[in-house]
């Protein structure tokens, strides 16, 4: 990372950058009009979340010290967020942490309510939190962990130059779209059934603006016709 891209004002949330590779829609009726509704799955993510986010518990375990509700930020990237666990393990190629001797290589783990998915939006979001501790520590950190729920076993990603760029990309359009202030339209798929927002959205109606008037004319219609 080179350079403070980005002030301390116009800092966006890291775990933003999941919502806005799944769908950019998603992401500004959150992010930039303030919009939510829980589903099942969102509901059961903040449990899962809950177990793990206590910023006063820490935790050793041989020469492995764990962190969790771990702050970060990247200016580079314009992002701000908390890490669920940072773990830290004792390596003579790591770096000196307080009130621990020696020294320790960083790696975080991200919790998640149900298993892999088969696009890229949680890799995208543990990429953003190694590129922020990268930033914050001057580290290079080449994999991190998922812990996923639902299969209850770890899974590790490798952190490639091409999954950085990928997170720099979403990164930049993420701040375009919160400047501009204007929601993307609906890109209507099977991912809309697993919206929590899809009420909200209505992608049947924001797609085309054909769409709304063949909408609304049906509704017309159907209010006016004779009953039989």
């Amino acid at each position: 990372m080179n350079g403070k891209l980005y002030s301390d004002d116009e800092l966006l949330l890291l775990s933003g950058i999941q919502h806005f590779c799944f769908c950019q829609r998603q992401w500004a009726l959150i992010h930039v009009e303030q919009q939510w509704s829980e589903n099942l799955r969102t509901a059961e993510g903040h449990i899962v979340h809950e177990r793990v986010d206590d910023p006063f518990l820490s935790e050793s375990r041989g020469d492995v010290v764990i962190s969790r509700s771990f702050p970060l930020v990247s200016y580079s990237l314009g992002l701000t967020g908390i890490a669920d666990v940072i773990e830290f393990t004792r390596s003579d190629k790591g770096i000196a942490i307080p009130d621990r001797d020696g020294l320790w290589c960083m790696k975080p783990v991200e919790y998640k309510r149900g298993k892999p998915k088969i696009d890229e939006r949680d890799e995208v979001q543990l990429c953003a939190q190694v590129m922020c501790l990268e930033e914050m520590f001057g580290i290079r950190i080449i994999e991190a962990d998922f812990y996923y729920n639902e299969i209850r076993r770890r899974e590790r990603i490798a952190i490639t130059d091409d999954l950085r760029h990928r997170v720099q990309l979403l990164a930049n359009e993420m701040h375009k779209v919160f400047r501009n202030g204007i929601t993307p339209q609906a890109e209507k798929g099977k991912h809309c059934i697993l919206c929590s927002l899809i009420d909200i959205c209505v992608p049947r109606l924001t797609k085309k603006k054909s769409s709304v008037r063949n909408y609304i004319g049906n509704h017309i219609r159907d209010a006016c016709a004779p009953d039989t």
